[in-house]
């Protein structure tokens, strides 16, 4: 298990939970479509690392670093 912010460009990973964050983060996460299970695929890393775009979904979003910290995730071949 690693976090997200590990993860470099083209990688994909399984949600697998989210770190000790804040319950309300968590919702927030929860209603964006982040949930354990679903695949993401890592698009862009902004220069200086802060934020990173993922794609999952159909869509594309992006997390500051902190916040792709805490979440786990598994990476796959």
């Amino acid at each position: 298990m690693t976090s997200l912010s590990e993860l470099r460009v083209g990688d994909r990973a399984k949600i697998l939970d989210f770190g000790d964050g804040a319950s309300s983060y968590r919702r927030k996460l929860l209603s964006m479509g982040i949930v354990p299970g679903v695949e993401i695929n890592i698009a862009r890393v902004a220069p200086m690392g802060d934020p990173v775009e993922i794609r999952l979904r159909g869509y594309s979003m992006s997390l500051r670093k902190d916040e792709a910290a805490s979440l786990r995730v598994e990476k796959l071949a």
